[in-house]
């Protein structure tokens, strides 16, 4: 069983919004813009901030796809993470920071949603936090399997919207809402 976390303080953890993750990612304006109003919209609460980058083969950290796309920059002294899996918890000290900083709930945004949006989701409650999946601020692309079906982004996303909506695990709540529909106090 997990070990739940007390209190509600809580941290906006932003995932791979790299250069080279978003290229095909379905309608990356809205998503960076929805990204870009809830980092505004959590330092303005003084809500921890936390950038998660992937590296591996396509990645390379430090490499141009690596960055973060231009639009979204960390602020000075807020956490960034590197990470290798999928998801944001496996082998790096995010849940270390998480700790340091108390927090017990986060509101989870970013790329890609199939792959490390939903690791982290589930690694998070796996983990005994809170979780704010924001709906309208999280994207991938479009995958075509080597048989030629395709799985549409348009459907991955509201697949994992509805899982987080209607998912239930004991002590622990889990959501997913609008930007405009989240309290960010």
């Amino acid at each position: 069983m997990a070990t739940i976390r007390f209190g509600n303080r809580k941290a906006l953890l932003v995932v791979d919004m790299q250069i080279g993750v978003m290229r095909e990612c379905l309608e990356t304006t809205r998503i960076i813009s929805n990204i870009a109003a809830a980092v505004q919209k959590a330092r303005s609460n003084g809500i921890p901030v936390i950038w998660v980058q992937h590296s591996d083969n396509e990645l390379v950290l430090d490499s141009p796809a690596w960055q973060l796309v231009p639009e979204l920059t960390p602020a000075e002294g807020e956490t960034r993470i590197n990470k290798s899996y999928n998801s944001s918890f496996e082998d790096t000290p995010l849940e270390a920071e998480l700790s340091h900083l108390g927090v017990s709930h986060i509101l989870l945004a970013g790329a890609s949603t199939n792959w490390c949006i939903r690791a982290t989701a589930y690694g998070a409650l796996d983990r005994g936090y809170d979780l704010t999946l924001i709906k309208d601020a999280h994207t991938t692309d479009t995958l075509v399997l080597e048989n030629g079906i395709r799985i549409d982004a348009g459907t991955v996303i509201d697949d994992l919207n509805i899982t987080m909506s209607w998912l239930s695990y004991p002590g622990r709540m889990n959501e997913a809402k609008d930007l405009h529909d989240i309290d960010f106090s």
